[in-house]
């Protein structure tokens, strides 16, 4: 046993520090990056936010709706293989990833709709990115799929980062515990603050040329703005984009005046006991759930809140004199502090 005694931090641990600027408007500020992934050489342009492959938020509506503002989704793997097939043949796969885990079915399926659609983004995904098997399997991934931009996870640490880049990844996923429904550091102990997580994998990846993409622990479009000033390539959201039109998941309704008015959505975390009764009959005997179900607010449309995080992402880039999103790590100055806000009428 030892103990590490570096203070590490989470995004409610700091401010971003304003700094003298030149610019005068949000509108004069660039929030889309251009990036040449180190395994394909290929080239991508857009807001790079991307909605996590829940399945309650990784939807083809959400790719749709996300893709009108250059950001992408990372689909849920559960659609089947002829609806998955049709989607990534059209022009909307274009805006998203193919998720898959590492079962010999993950594998097989994501062949049988290669074969018929052109796969250019797969997002590899499992709750520990530690275990060998995942690193054997990213590797498989690139040789299988060659000219397929990878995005692997979760990690917290820059070793195992630079050893998924090495494997074949172009995009490392960072986080183990932070998301909103996510309840595995209550139950295993196991996790890393978000903020330095972020900070320290992105350093590791951009040393090979990688990217990060910082998943799971924002709640307000200002935590996303810190994402990117401690590095981040790409975030990606789960909680902030759930209650949406665009959402798969029960809606709750309530009779108001007369009328039946929608108020809240089911959500849940992938490795909750709603999601493996629904996907696999139920928790196994040998672990324990790690997710919880909760019901959101219902949002309407998710254009609302896209409308808030682009914004939000915008007048940070003022208050610090970043006109191009890719210089925002450059120009953050992040402050330690004890409160982050005044909450004397609450919290919204």
């Amino acid at each position: 046993m030892r103990i590490e005694t570096d203070v590490k931090l989470d995004f409610k641990d700091v401010l971003i520090r304003p700094k003298r600027s030149t610019l005068n408007t949000r509108s004069a500020v660039d929030v889309n990056r251009a990036f040449r992934f180190l395994h394909t050489s290929s080239e991508w342009k857009g807001f790079p936010l991307i909605a996590a492959n829940m399945d309650v938020t990784g939807t083809m509506a959400m790719a749709r709706a996300l893709g009108k503002h250059g950001a992408l989704t990372a689909l849920h793997k559960h659609y089947p293989e002829d609806e998955l097939a049709e989607f990534f043949a059209g022009p909307d796969g274009t805006h998203a990833f193919y998720s898959l885990g590492t079962t010999t079915d993950d594998v097989r399926k994501l062949a049988a709709v290669a074969k018929t659609a052109p796969i250019r983004r797969i997002c590899l995904d499992v709750a520990n990115g530690y275990a060998e098997k995942f690193l054997e399997i990213v590797k498989r991934v690139r040789d299988d799929h060659p000219d397929a931009v990878i995005m692997a996870g979760n990690v917290v640490t820059g070793d195992m980062t630079e050893a998924l880049i090495i494997a074949g990844a172009d995009i490392v996923k960072i986080g183990i515990g932070p998301g909103s429904v996510c309840t595995t550091r209550r139950v295993t102990g196991v996790g890393y603050p978000q903020l330095s997580a972020i900070i320290e994998c992105a350093d590791a990846a951009h040393g090979l040329k990688g990217l990060v993409c910082a998943d799971g622990g924002c709640t307000v479009p200002g935590d996303i703005a810190k994402a990117y000033g401690a590095g981040a390539d790409f975030v990606m959201l789960g909680g902030m984009l759930a209650g949406h039109d665009e959402c798969a998941g029960d809606i709750r309704y309530e009779t108001r005046d007369g009328e039946q008015v929608a108020v809240g959505m089911s959500f849940y975390g992938m490795s909750s006991q709603t999601a493996m009764k629904r996907y696999a009959g139920g928790v196994a005997h040998y672990r324990a759930a790690e997710g919880k179900t909760v019901e959101t607010p219902y949002r309407g449309p998710v254009e609302g809140t896209m409308a808030e995080i682009m914004g939000g992402v915008r007048s940070m880039m003022t208050y610090i004199g970043a006109a191009h999103l890719k210089e925002v790590s450059k120009r953050t100055t992040f402050v330690r502090v004890t409160a982050q806000t005044n909450d004397v009428f609450g919290s919204a």
